[in-house]
């Protein structure tokens, strides 16, 4: 968009940011029409993933988790713009935290740790939750920059606000070495679609579908235990995020150990909650190469 689509878009997006909770889910409310029943966003995906990956239920059991799956995507993109502004306060009512013992444990033994997660609950509010712990090791979120300079250092303000860091992508694996005398929890959201040629190839919801090594390679190599956030909502407005250690002693594991771990322990959670994972993302787009088979 530029700089005066940005400078234009400001304002508003910022008034979003500034309503009460209750009259931010009444324009979601509003909103969700538009998306859902007529502009119908990414519906056609959303409905070939949904059907792809539960083959068992009904036409109506997937058109239900679609409504549902939607009514939470606007939700979402509302309660994410709250994080320009939201009080720690407000941030400590609306978003419980469990299992920060584990991080403390860590922290106190001098250890960093690697968290991973996926694409479900709020994960932009449970990474702004993160930073009012205390006692633990500074977050790390690996994100992907914009292509707008404008609206990524919009985001950057967004994520950074609260006290947490972040590494692009491109950096990651020269930035942690860079760090690692320092005490950080380095958070890779895990279910974004890597090159075919370089993932790990496993299944995952009933697919064929390639998984970055990123989080493995880099949980080998440093020794650094592999947590996962489960990110749950409880009732509309409200999300618990858990901690759990899915791995204590990377080096012990085999390759590809790690990753089927932490793959098969999101894939849980979507069972469990389908309507809260990004179904609008293209996940299968790929195909398993012939040398991988």
């Amino acid at each position: 968009m530029g700089a005066i689509g940005y400078y234009i878009a400001l304002p508003f997006i910022y008034l979003l940011s500034l309503l009460p909770f209750p009259l931010l889910y009444l324009l979601s409310d509003i909103l969700f029409i538009f998306v859902y029943g007529l502009i119908g966003y990414r519906k056609e995906v959303v409905l070939a993933n949904l059907r792809n990956s539960f083959p068992e239920r009904s036409e109506k059991e997937i058109e239900d988790v679609s409504k549902a799956f939607y009514r939470w995507f606007v939700d979402l993109t509302l309660e994410t713009l709250k994080t320009l502004t939201i009080s720690k306060a407000s941030m400590t009512q609306r978003v419980s935290f469990r299992g920060s013992e584990v991080l403390e444990r860590y922290a106190s033994e001098g250890r960093s740790v690697i968290l991973v997660l996926g694409h479900f609950g709020n994960w932009e509010l449970a990474g702004a939750r993160y930073a009012l712990l205390e006692n633990v090791p500074r977050l790390y979120v690996i994100y992907h920059p914009l292509a707008d300079p404008y609206f990524d250092g919009l985001l950057y303000r967004m994520r950074t606000r609260l006290g947490n860091r972040l590494y692009t992508m491109r950096e990651t694996s020269k930035a942690m070495l860079r760090d690692k005398d320092l005490l950080t929890a380095t958070a890779f959201i895990s279910d974004q679609t890597p090159s075919p040629e370089r993932a790990y190839w496993t299944t995952f919801l009933g697919q064929d579908t390639p998984v970055f090594l990123g989080p493995e390679v880099l949980a080998r190599k440093l020794d650094r235990p592999v947590l996962y956030l489960s990110i749950t909502r409880p009732r509309r407005g409200y999300y618990d995020v858990s901690v759990e250690v899915l791995v204590s002693a990377p080096r012990s594991t085999r390759d590809g150990e790690i990753t089927e771990i932490h793959t098969k322990r999101l894939e849980v959670d979507i069972r469990n909650n389908p309507e809260l994972w990004l179904w609008t993302h293209r996940r299968w787009k790929h195909r398993r190469p012939l040398l991988n088979t």
